[in-house]
């Protein structure tokens, strides 16, 4: 085969390859330096890496070289890796973020679903449901981003087995100011906790306490709105901490076409604080969309249902938070207590991809599937039309 046509072959092929992280073509992000063929058949290739150190370049240098081989040959290809200048990165930043400056890209006129996971207290299992949820819809084929906006109380990376045997969160990685989330199970996901640092000798970092007030809160969550690249989405899902402070505020702030998913145990006590958390929800602007009520009846190995925590909160949430209002707010799912989730939970492994067939698991499958149904509400939007 000539060269010129080997060249051109193997560049070809190259469009196969995906950056792990940004998830798009070498190809496309300029990654790709030169390629070049020799008289004797063997071909050069030469790929520009966004940063030193960086943490997916042995798996490119190995796509780069099956790609390549499936052209040349095996063990014609030599791969070469080098990194990009200053001006290679800005390029690529900008051409990531469209051309735009540095904004939010979740504010009025996306068209990105941007769900809300709330509740009225801790202790409810709402990240434990909020992961399972993004696993559950990344694997119906939507493209899936999550902000675990529960500062205080971060457990995302570890629910997603974001995490390495220490227990130290996933470090994003960083291309000048824009920060590439970790991905697990098709889910790409930030958190406070993988940017945070041991403050004592022999700490986990899971295990530092993160004491902020207000403005850090609303400043943290709007730099992972802004500064973090998640590309096109179909849905963000936000991971909120507990009660109505100030991140429920900043929220609907940054926001303000959120839709507001309340998490609630059977218990009446769950079910009257889970009120007041859909309540401040509507004050700010966001629009209920739901409620799902967790922990209830743990279904035996017998078949039996024993209802540790009572029953009839998530409905009864429903009930009082639809009085008054034109929409109905429905009760999405119920999702018994199981074993399998926690486990899963602890293992890093949600119960969704885990045990399927568990009885939580098809639950949060049905959640997925109520919320990936529904249509989109496009009133309040900004429609970027022009007429002609």
């Amino acid at each position: 085969m000539p060269s010129a046509e080997l060249e051109q072959r193997v560049t070809a092929a190259l469009a196969s390859v995906i950056d792990p992280e940004i998830r798009r073509p070498i190809t496309e992000l300029d990654m790709l330096e030169r390629v070049v063929a020799g008289d004797d058949g063997r071909v050069l290739v030469v790929v520009r890496l966004t940063i030193v150190g960086c943490p997916a370049s042995d798996r490119i240098e190995r796509d780069v070289r099956a790609a390549a081989e499936q052209i040349a040959g095996s063990g014609l290809v030599d791969v070469e890796l080098t990194v990009m200048t200053p001006e290679q990165r800005a390029a690529l930043t900008e051409r990531l973020r469209g051309g735009r400056a540095r904004t939010n890209p979740f504010g009025p006129g996306t068209l990105t679903r941007v769900i809300a996971i709330t509740s009225g207290k801790g202790g409810v299992g709402k990240s434990s449901l909020t992961a399972n949820l993004a696993v559950a819809l990344a694997a119906r084929g939507l493209s899936v981003g999550l902000v675990d906006a529960d500062v205080h109380g971060f457990s995302i990376p570890g629910l997603l087995g974001l995490v390495d045997d220490e227990g130290t969160p996933t470090k994003p990685t960083r291309v000048d100011e824009m920060i590439l989330p970790p991905v697990a199970h098709g889910v790409k996901a930030i958190s406070i906790g993988m940017f945070i640092e041991p403050t004592e000798p022999g700490q986990r970092a899971s295990s530092v306490a993160v004491a902020w007030r207000g403005p850090m809160l609303h400043r943290t969550l709007s730099q992972f709105l802004t500064d973090v690249y998640f590309g096109d989405l179909d849905v963000l899902l936000v991971d909120l901490p507990p009660g109505t402070g100030d991140i429920a505020i900043s929220l609907g702030q940054l926001l303000p076409n959120a839709e507001v998913v309340v998490v609630t145990t059977p218990q009446a006590a769950a079910a009257d604080v889970a009120e007041r958390s859909g309540v401040v929800a509507r004050q700010t602007g966001q629009r209920l969309i739901g409620v799902v009520e967790n922990m209830a009846g743990f279904v035996s190995p017998d078949g039996t249902v024993l209802e540790l925590f009572g029953s009839g909160g998530g409905a009864e949430v429903a009930k009082r938070l639809s009085a008054g209002q034109a929409e109905p707010v429905p009760l999405l799912a119920s999702v018994p207590l199981s074993v399998a989730l926690r486990q899963g939970g602890d293992a890093g492994e949600p119960v969704v991809v885990s045990a399927p067939d568990d009885p939580a698991a098809r639950a949060i499958e049905q959640l997925a599937g109520a919320i990936a149904s529904r249509p989109r509400e496009l009133q309040g939007r900004r429609l970027d039309l022009s007429v002609r």
